[in-house]
């Protein structure tokens, strides 16, 4: 039941029983009033007849001095006493004024008739005393027979007053008894009153209202301090109190529901952040290299529960290649076909591990199938890569807000890759020999100056080979510039075989090549030019079916310092290079001291 519903019970019970309390108070008020009446009543009825037995007394007194006597003095007191008497009807109509009863009118009008008799025997007496008959009014007024009935007189006086006495006192124990339960009645109303008074206040108030307020308060203050994990308290009465914990606890759970929200929408701006240092960081790599290591890097923060790997198309090979993984992924990383990952082949994400069956790819391991997730890379319509990432929390695919992350972050690797194979690629022609592969002219400008730079700076050595391929012309007439640009290719391989990483080759122009190699002497690039020319002239090439026969170069040898200064290393090869087909070709010539001392 509601307080307001028990409060209201509670005040118009209080307010009946006041009335009703009041009532009693007003009807023992009366009965007092009534019990004061027949006091008082009993009061004028016993005077009265006080008055009725004095004024008998006073006449039969009054005729009997009379009698002895015979003073006149006393037969005028006589006689005023009974004018003032009146007639019986007067006595008894007096009586009747006061409230007298027929009973006790009956007894009293029977002792006032007696005493009229006695009266008359009164009179008599006192007739015979003035006749001078003293001894007749004296046996009248003292004799056996006046006494008997004087006797009767007061006997009738005394029941009338007995039976008064009673009525009075019946009346007034009547009435006292009215009041006193009036009273009791009163006491006992106003008793149930403050009963429920204090039922109200100690029941409703402090039960009902104070305990629960009390807990409610340090419930609103922690949830003030934006303490939800506090536990609201459960109050099973229907009333405001319910109402209240009931809305606390909904507004509890509204917090809850705000600071889970609250807390993604932190993880989502974080994620946002790293997304875009991310991007910005993409945006300085310098190579796919330094892509490799940002992607390293920041995937397992923008993902966490998810390990990965990242592959690349490897167009020479036409592979998917893995360039880089975070967080250990399950299988290998071996390389793979384009057409191994249903995800290249769709050109979307797939996911064999979501709640629709799917096709699992060849290049995931068995046991981590339901939980991979492939997403391809792409920039203008073309595949450059792929990410594979792992759930390492649950099989299952990841929730709305990760799977958003994990396309922007693969849109974001796709155009930085993209953009670095592009730079590259353009580099790449503009350095490199694009049949060849080997440096060229514009690439080497920018080299010799830093080697150059170098070889002053620390006064080491640096050798020089300048390399022409003999009767060139002569082959691309024969055999055509297909098998001349075979020929071309082949020599270039010979110098990454042999050189490998301690020396730089060149496409010089045309048939002619140059290697620059820091920190070669002379010997040390003697021994170098001998080798390369061996290994060249090792080789077989067929072209079309047809032996192209053995292939030679001439090399013309420098080296700095001894053989010039280092600005002028490259002329001084060249020279010896002439030098070289000028004594017959397929040879190895040093630059002279007198062609250094010229320079």
């Amino acid at each position: 039941m509601r307080i307001a519903t028990i409060t209201n019970w509670a005040y118009a019970t209080t307010v009946c029983l006041t009335i009703a309390a009041g009532i009693t108070m007003v009807l023992a008020s009366s009965a007092d009033r009534v019990e004061r009446a027949a006091v008082k009543q009993r009061d004028v009825f016993d005077e009265l007849t006080f008055e009725v037995e004095d004024d008998i007394s006073q006449l039969s007194d009054r005729a009997r001095l009379f009698a002895i006597s015979a003073d006149p003095a006393h037969a005028a007191v006589y006689q005023q006493t009974l004018a003032g008497l009146g007639s019986v009807e007067k006595r008894v109509g007096k009586l009747r004024d006061n409230g007298a009863g027929a009973e006790e009118l009956q007894a009293l009008h029977e002792g006032l008739h007696l005493a009229k008799g006695l009266e008359d025997e009164q009179q008599a007496a006192m007739a015979a005393k003035i006749a001078g008959d003293g001894d007749r009014a004296r046996a009248l007024v003292f004799g056996p027979e006046y006494e008997r009935e004087l006797e009767r007189v007061r006997s009738r006086l005394g029941h009338f007053r007995y039976v008064l006495d009673q009525r009075s006192d019946r009346a007034i124990e009547d009435a006292s008894f009215a009041s006193q339960r009036l009273r009791t009645v009163s006491e006992i109303m106003v008793a149930i009153t403050a009963i429920l008074f204090l039922f109200v206040l100690g029941f409703i108030l402090k039960h009902r209202i104070l305990r629960p307020v009390v807990t409610l308060s340090d419930v609103i203050n922690r949830l003030a301090d934006q303490d939800y994990a506090v536990e609201t308290p459960l109050f099973s009465q229907v009333d405001e109190i319910g109402d209240m914990a009931q809305a606390i606890r909904i507004f509890r759970e509204n917090g809850l529901v705000r600071q889970k929200l609250e807390r993604q929408r932190d993880a989502d701006w974080q994620v946002r952040e790293m997304l875009a240092r991310m991007t910005q960081r993409l945006q300085g790599c310098e190579s796919v290299s330094d892509l490799f290591t940002v992607v390293r890097l920041f995937a397992p923060v923008i993902a966490p529960d998810l390990a990965g790997r990242l592959y690349i198309l490897d167009n020479r090979i036409d592979l998917m290649v893995c360039a880089a993984e975070w967080q250990g992924p399950r299988g290998t990383d071996a390389a793979f076909g384009p057409d191994g990952c249903w995800a290249l082949r769709r050109g979307q994400i797939h996911s064999p591990g979501g709640e629709m069956v799917d096709v699992p790819c060849g290049h995931v391991a068995s046991e981590a199938t339901q939980a991979t997730i492939c997403v391809p890379l792409t920039a203008q319509g073309e595949t450059i890569g792929l990410l594979v990432l792992e759930n390492r929390v649950a099989a299952r695919e990841p929730d709305a807000s990760t799977s958003a992350y994990i396309e922007l972050m693969s849109e974001t690797v796709g155009l930085a890759l993209a953009n670095l194979n592009l730079r590259e690629a353009l580099h790449e022609k503009a350095l490199f020999d694009s049949l060849t592969g080997l440096r060229n002219r514009h690439d080497l400008d920018e080299k010799l100056r830093k080697l150059v730079l170098g070889a002053e700076a620390s006064g080491l050595p640096l050798g020089c080979l300048m390399m022409d391929i003999d009767r060139f012309k002569s082959l691309n007439d024969r055999f055509g510039h297909d098998a001349g640009d075979l020929v071309i290719r082949a020599v270039a391989g010979v110098f990454g075989g042999v050189m490998r990483d301690e020396g730089l080759a060149f496409r010089y122009g045309g048939e002619e090549f140059l290697m620059l190699m820091p920190g070669f002497d002379e010997q040390q690039a003697m021994a170098r030019a001998a080798l390369i020319k061996e290994r060249i002239g090792e080789l077989e090439l067929v072209h079309e079916g047809t032996a192209l026969g053995p292939v030679t170069v001439s090399i013309g040898l420098a080296v700095y310092p001894w053989h010039g200064p280092a600005q002028s290393l490259i002329l001084t090869a060249d020279a010896a290079l002439l030098r070289a087909k000028e004594e017959g070709r397929d040879r190895i010539v040093v630059a002279s001291r007198r062609q250094r001392s010229a320079a």
